[in-house]
């Protein structure tokens, strides 16, 4: 099963999130399927270099996004 879900990355006390489309039996960091933009919760624009069309086309094919990306989406008034 594909999920869409977040991948931490950066230095300690100031995280940057990569949003990965992703084997839901691979590790977090392990090898990911495609890379669809980041997060980083201590931007002013948090969300950078989202791709909307592809992330909407993962989910057309059957992947899940994780409950946290849903509120970030909604939050961010990103729709799908």
């Amino acid at each position: 099963m594909i999920k869409i879900r977040l991948s931490r990355a950066g230095r300690p006390h100031s995280p940057i999130y990569s949003i990965l489309a992703i084997d839901s039996r691979k590790a977090q960091g392990g090898t990911s399927l495609e890379n669809l933009g980041t997060y980083n919760p201590t931007a002013q624009e948090p969300i950078k270099g989202i791709k909307v069309e592809r992330v909407a086309a993962w989910v057309k094919q059957g992947a899940l996004l994780t409950d946290t990306l849903k509120s970030l989406f909604k939050k961010n008034k990103i729709s799908l």
